[in-house]
């Protein structure tokens, strides 16, 4: 674990109100580090390293980015979320706008693509999607826009890297998040956006919806492991998987439910864990 993310963890604040801005700072210091195997693995796998020029869409509070930087890469990231690519921003570039910073290591944008490619006018060589699809509905539609946009940024031939959900059977996380989907449905007309299980080809349905080969795929397990039930909660609801739950119902509603699914994963100590497998697809242009 790098020292920034200690640190940013040490410093957690668990009483701070539920905004937008302690949601980011709940998936940065509590949800994000539960996908570091996933980054490393693909890492190992692509030899990311100083020649790689990368781009990833959905970078969020940025933990993938700083991985690949501290390898050596290049590294752009773009997410519409201002306040996750705040905390990215002051990982990757704590020195910016600062009078003798050095080079920025790391470019990264709102929303929008960049209009060129790296800092040398170079393509880039990888492309990542590291927000792992196929357990929201319409997941892998709102998608397929941005992948589509990114694709003439990147070099012929280039990886591009999607990641989802493994089987539910080989996530203990999946019942928990039926409770989204149940408190979803349970409004009147039934809410859009809520969590639906993970089938077996929604990586593979992207690639050949956007002109991708797929060149190999993996699994990663990532447990989710929590100091307790309360950031265990917390943890959670800042993936926006239960966004839906809490527009059908409110927000204290999902807490007490999701704090209630978690008992069977609780330890004697206190500390919440919960085995879950991640994959990956490998493509290229």
């Amino acid at each position: 674990m790098t020292p920034t993310l200690v640190r940013n963890l040490r410093d957690a604040d668990p009483s701070a109100p539920a905004d937008a801005g302690t949601r980011a700072r709940d998936w940065a210091e509590i949800q994000e580090r539960m996908l570091a195997p996933l980054y490393e693995a693909v890492y190992d796998r692509l030899e990311v390293g100083a020649a790689t020029r990368m781009l990833s869409l959905g970078c969020g509070s940025g933990l993938a980015l700083l991985i690949a930087a501290a390898r050596g890469a290049q590294v752009t990231g773009v997410d519409s979320d201002r306040e996750r690519l705040a905390l990215a921003r002051a990982r990757l570039l704590p020195d910016e706008g600062a009078e003798g910073a050095p080079a920025q290591r790391a470019r990264l944008h709102e929303s929008g693509l960049p209009s060129g490619a790296v800092a040398d006018g170079a393509p880039y060589d990888l492309i990542t999607v590291f927000e792992p699809i196929g357990c929201a509905a319409g997941d892998s539609e709102g998608l397929l826009p941005a992948l589509e946009a990114a694709l003439p940024l990147a070099a012929r031939g280039a990886t591009v890297v999607l990641t989802g959900w493994g089987p539910p059977e080989r996530c203990a996380t999946a019942p928990v998040l039926r409770v989204a989907a149940r408190l979803t449905e349970s409004a009147r007309p039934p809410r859009p956006g809520g969590w639906r299980p993970t089938l077996r080809d929604d990586l593979e349905d992207v690639a050949a919806r956007t002109g991708l080969k797929p060149d190999g795929s993996g699994r990663v397990s990532c447990p989710f492991g929590y100091a307790d039930q309360e950031s265990a909660v917390r943890g959670l609801l800042s993936t926006g998987l239960f966004d839906a739950a809490v527009r059908a119902t409110d927000r204290s509603q999902v807490e007490k439910e999701v704090a209630e699914a978690l008992h069977p994963y609780r330890r004697p100590d206190g500390t919440v864990w919960m085995p879950n497998v991640f994959r990956y697809l490998v493509c290229t242009t």
